[in-house]
This record gives C-alpha cells, sequence and structure tokens, in this order.
C-alpha cells in the first residue's frame, strides 16, 4: 500500500519538539521514506511545509509535546505510536503502557536492576523498547509483557486492551476507527470541510455519529462505512473495515419483551397485531423489501419473527397477505410482564396511522406517504439532511412540514410532487428524484 496509509494526517498545526532532523524533500512520501529511515531517533511523527518543501522527522507525536497552528504545515504521525491498544499478539504495540496486570510499575529495558534483561534496545532494537513500556519482542504468544521493578516477580503481562476500533460490528454504526481511505485507495475528506464536496453531514447535525477527522464512518444507516473522498471526480465510496473477528454482545434483559421501541426484541411473536402471519425476512414473497438478513447481520432477521430494525416505534413484519404489506405486532411490555400483568397476544387498534414503514424499497401512489431510509437520488447523489442548509438553503424543514416526516436525510415528498425527492449534497444539483420504484413495478430488484 501508500506509505502515508500508516500515518495520520493533520492540516495546518505544528509540533514544539527539540529532537528532530530537517531533509530537503520534494513531497510527503519522500518525508516519510526519512521517517522510516531515521537513525538519530525512533521516528514517530513527521512536519511537511509546502511551499519551502521543507521536511522535519521528530521524534514526538502530538500524544507527547505542545501542538500550535501553522497553516502552511501537514503533520503526519505514525498511527502505530498513536493507539493504546494491541491487535493479536500485540508484537507492534508501541503504547505507553508501563505497569503489568497486578498494577506493578514497569522497569525500563535499558536497566539491569532489579533484573538483568535478555532482552534490551541494543540487541533488539527494532522491538520498540524504549523506556519502561510494555512490549512483546519476543513474539509471546500472551502478548505484551515488561520486567517488572519487584524484584521478587522478574517479569509479568500487561492489560492492554484489544483493538476493537480498528474493525466493525454489524453495519460499522458504531465504527469509531482511524481508516481514512475508500477501498479504492482514495483519501478521504474531513467531514468539517466542504471540498471538493459540499454535504450536509456535519457534526452540528450530527452530533452522535462521531463525524471528527477524516475517519470512515456509518452516519446514515450505508452497509457500511465510507466517506466523501478527496477526489473532485468521485464524490463518495465504501471504505474497506475488516470485520471484528469477536461478535457483538447480545442484548439479555428485556430482550423477550417489549423495552423501548423494542429494538433489541429477540423473542419469537411471529404474528401482527390484526392477526396477519408474518412473511420470513430471508424471502422476497408476498412482498420484496431490503432487509436482507445478510446485509443486517445484527438486526436478528431470523425466521419470521416481529423486528424493529430500523428504529420504528416498536417492532413490525412484512406480513403473508399479499394485500398488507406490513403491520406492528403486539409485544408484552417488559415492565407490565414483571409485574405480572396479563398483556392480551393479539390487540387490534383503529388508531394506528397507516403508513408504509422505515423498510420500504418502493412507494405507492406519489410517495407522500413513503417512509423509507433510501438516501439516494436516481443518479446516484446523496441527500441533503432536511434540517441543513448546505450545500441548498430551502423552506422544506421539519418544523414546516411536522406531517412530512421529515427526518435525517431520507427521501420524502412533502410537497405533492410526482414521487419521493431530495435536496442533493452536490452544489451543482439542487434537488433530485429518488432511487425509487412503484410498488406495484413487478421488476424491481
Amino acid at each position: 500500500g501508500d506509505i502515508l496509509d500508516d500515518y495520520l494526517r493533520t492540516d495546518g498545526v505544528w509540533l514544539l519538539t527539540r529532537n528532530k532532523q530537517f531533509y530537503k524533500t520534494n513531497n510527503e512520501k519522500e518525508c516519510a521514506e526519512k521517517c522510516e529511515a531515521e537513525r538519530n531517533f525512533t521516528c514517530r511523527a513527521f512536519l511537511f511545509t509546502r511551499k519551502k518543501l521543507q521536511c522535519l522527522t521528530l521524534a514526538e507525536n502530538a500524544k507527547m509535546t505542545v501542538m500550535f497552528t501553522s497553516t502552511d504545515a501537514l503533520l503526519y504521525e505514525k498511527r502505530i505510536y498513536l493507539l493504546e491498544c494491541k491487535r493479536g499478539i500485540g508484537m507492534d504495540y508501541r503504547g505507553t503502557q508501563a505497569k503489568t496486570q497486578k498494577g506493578i510499575p514497569c522497569q525500563k529495558w535499558a536497566e539491569k536492576i532489579p533484573h538483568k534483561p535478555n532482552y534490551t534496545p541494543e540487541k533488539y532494537p527494532s522491538a520498540g523498547l524504549e523506556e519502561n513500556y510494555c512490549r512483546n519482542p519476543d513474539d509471546d504468544d500472551k502478548g505484551p509483557w515488561c520486567y517488572t521493578t519487584d524484584p521478587a516477580r522478574r517479569f509479568d503481562y500487561c492489560n492492554i486492551s484489544e483493538c476493537e476500533d480498528q474493525c466493525m460490528q454489524c453495519n460499522g454504526e458504531d465504527y469509531h476507527g482511524e481508516v481514512s481511505r475508500t477501498e479504492s485507495g482514495l483519501e478521504c475528506q474531513h467531514w468539517d470541510v466542504q471540498e471538493p464536496h459540499m454535504h450536509g453531514f456535519t457534526k452540528r447535525h450530527y452530533p452522535e455519529k462521531d463525524l471528527k477527522m477524516n475517519y470512515c464512518r456509518n452516519p446514515d444507516g450505508e452497509l457500511r462505512p465510507w466517506c466523501f473522498t478527496t477526489s473532485p471526480k468521485k464524490r463518495w465510496e465504501y471504505c474497506n473495515i475488516p470485520r471484528c473477528s469477536t461478535h457483538p454482545p447480545v442484548s439479555g434483559l428485556g430482550s423477550q419483551c417489549l423495552s423501548g421501541k423494542g429494538e433489541d426484541y429477540r423473542g419469537r411473536i411471529a404474528i401482527t397485531e390484526s392477526g396477519n402471519a408474518c412473511q420470513q425476512w430471508d424471502t422476497q414473497f408476498p412482498h420484496k423489501h431490503g432487509w436482507i438478513p445478510d446485509r443486517y447481520p445484527c438486526k436478528g432477521l431470523e425466521e419470521n419473527y416481529c423486528r424493529n430494525p430500523d428504529g420504528e416505534k416498536k417492532p413490525w413484519c412484512y406480513t403473508t397477505n399479499s394485500n398488507v404489506r406490513w403491520e406492528y405486532c403486539t409485544i408484552p411490555p417488559c415492565d407490565r410482564t414483571e409485574q405480572g400483568i396479563a398483556v392480551p397476544f393479539l390487540l387490534f387498534t383503529a388508531d394506528v396511522p397507516v403508513r408504509v414503514p422505515l423498510t420500504e424499497e418502493c412507494y405507492r401512489g406519489k410517495g407522500q406517504s413513503y417512509r423509507g431510509t433510501i438516501s439516494v437520488t436516481v443518479s446516484g447523489k446523496k441527500c441533503q439532511a432536511w434540517n441543513s442548509m448546505v450545500p441548498h438553503r430551502h423552506i422544506k424543514t421539519p418544523d414546516k412540514f411536522p406531517d412530512a416526516d421529515l427526518r435525517d436525510n431520507y427521501c420524502r415528498n412533502p410537497d405533492g410532487d410526482s414521487s419521493p425527492w431530495c435536496f442533493t449534497t452536490d452544489p451543482n444539483t439542487i434537488w433530485e428524484y429518488c432511487n425509487l420504484k412503484r410498488c406495484d413495478d413487478h421488476t424491481q430488484e
């Protein structure tokens, strides 16, 4: 891969550091090569100035010294020295943990008291044996360790957490890692800038989605994390995030009854509140849909059980009745169940609003009742959030159209147009119809 893939880039900053070396280079890659070849000290980062084409290799990174603004500078920090977690058995762990799992301070690798070490910085110069930090110079299966400062205990292992943030669970909605390149190798655009692509995915509009730096994220329910790219020719692309080897924790308490909206419900009720049997999630008959179990491995889409994969007000399912696409299910509330109060298994409520669920991949009529989560236009552009005024100012806001369900950046039809549409995140295209088909179009995928 690209040599810069191993570095975290921050624009417009400078590090106050004494231990550094100056070089004349033409670009960032050449500067990275100087950092890799540095023998005067352990190079943890480098600074590159675009105007002077100056390269500074640094012994410190932002974790170790003061950082301040410098417009023309680019800071590249080696990712390996920023991680405080281990991958696998931690052979490449370069964090600053310096205590054993029992809390005993580590002995410095270069010292000989209280224990004379077999592993020293001189014998193993590439093992990162700095200070008294936990390391794994001998490929120990139990992970990083250190000699201890306790004369009665020569060495012990360190309690270093796994780097689960570097992989994704489910569809990556909770991914908080630092991958910042797309699957084709393009560098990601920072979320807080509007070039080369203007968009509405900002911290202000999505404060809970961890949209920091230019890290890949999944703020809108896509199949996996993505980002806008720094290439003017490619607006956005998925990122290649590996799936975690460990399974996500399964919700236990409350999963057999209704708690909140029932998103963690994993019971076996498979009949709707009006008595219709539920359709199997892995089938497309009688209703075609996009909630395919293989695509959404953590939503509990087993058999034909009632589920709430999309944040509806309670669990629901597609029905086996070709005339009724979907309906809510009646799930016993957890608090009432605990109190021993009987809950009727079937309950018909006439005041339940008739509307299409968030799972709809098609629309009926003009689509004014469409409540799905599609947020891509016919030409593939991402939709602008309805409560955002960037890149397009408009009056179709949630407060002015309270009944139109203008949530997030989902396709909607608040004004009676011919089909669902949205404002786009492309500054050159104000709006477009969405990539949706009518529900009675049997050629739909």
